[in-house]
C-alpha cells in the first residue's frame, strides 16, 4: 500500500466569535458517549415497549446500518462537496467540509459536532417515521445511528492511526486517496461500496477487489 503523509495537524480558528469557535471543536470520543446510549435505548425500546421480535429488530437494525452507508456517500458527494459560486456560499461550505481538506489531521474537527449531528438525527428519524411508521422507526434508527458512529470513529482512526489489516488498510488508503489524489472520487469513508456502484472508486482499488 502506498504510504501517505499526514498534513496540517494544527487546529485553525474558524470563527471570531468564541461561542461558535468552541462548538466547532469536538473530541473524537464525544459521539461514543452520546450515541451508544441512544442506540442501546432504541433497541431496548423496540424489544420491550414496542414488543417487536428479535428477528424484526435485527433485520431493521442491519438495514439501518446499510442505509447509513448510502446516506454517508450521498452527503459526502452532493452536500459536502457542493461547489457554490457566491462568496458566502464558499465560506459556509468551507466551514462545513472544506476546512477538513485544508487541515485533514486536525484532531478536533474529524468527527461531526453534536450541534450538527443531533439536528440531522432528528431529521432522519422524522423521515423514517414518515416512511415506515412509529412502530419500526426506532429499530431502523438504531442501526442507522450505529452506522454513523462507525463512520465517525473510522474517520478519526484513518487520519490518526496506521490501521492494519487487508480491509481496514484498504479503506484507509481509499479515503486518503480522496484527500491527496482526487477529491472528486472516493466519497465513501466507512465503506467503498457506493463508490464502486456509482463508479467513483479508484481504479487501482477496483483491481484489488475484483
Amino acid at each position: 500500500m502506498k504510504r501517505f503523509v499526514s498534513r496540517a495537524k494544527e487546529t485553525p480558528r474558524m470563527f471570531e466569535n468564541d461561542f461558535f469557535e468552541f462548538f466547532s471543536k469536538v473530541h473524537w470520543t464525544v459521539p461514543i458517549w452520546l450515541y451508544v446510549p441512544l442506540v442501546s435505548y432504541l433497541v431496548w425500546y423496540s424489544l420491550t415497549t414496542l414488543q417487536l421480535s428479535f428477528v424484526v429488530v435485527f433485520g431493521l437494525f442491519v438495514a439501518g446500518i446499510f442505509l447509513w452507508t448510502f446516506a454517508e456517500y450521498m452527503l459526502h458527494q452532493f452536500v459536502f462537496h457542493y461547489h457554490p459560486k457566491s462568496a458566502l456560499g464558499k465560506r459556509l461550505f468551507w466551514i462545513l467540509h472544506g476546512v477538513h481538506h485544508d487541515y485533514p489531521s486536525d484532531p478536533l474537527r474529524l468527527v461531526m459536532p453534536p450541534i450538527i449531528s443531533l439536528p440531522l438525527a432528528v431529521v432522519f428519524y422524522s423521515l423514517f417515521v414518515f416512511v415506515i411508521g412509529n412502530h419500526y422507526a426506532p429499530s431502523l434508527m438504531a442501526g442507522f445511528t450505529l452506522g454513523y458512529l462507525i463512520y465517525d470513529i473510522s474517520h478519526y482512526a484513518i487520519h490518526h492511526f496506521n490501521i492494519k489489516g487487508s480491509y481496514f488498510g484498504w479503506i484507509r488508503e481509499h479515503h486518503l486517496r480522496h484527500h491527496f489524489s482526487d477529491s472528486e472520487k472516493g466519497f465513501g469513508v466507512s465503506s467503498p461500496l457506493w463508490d464502486i456502484v456509482f463508479r467513483t472508486h479508484f481504479q487501482q482499488e477496483n483491481k484489488q477487489v475484483s
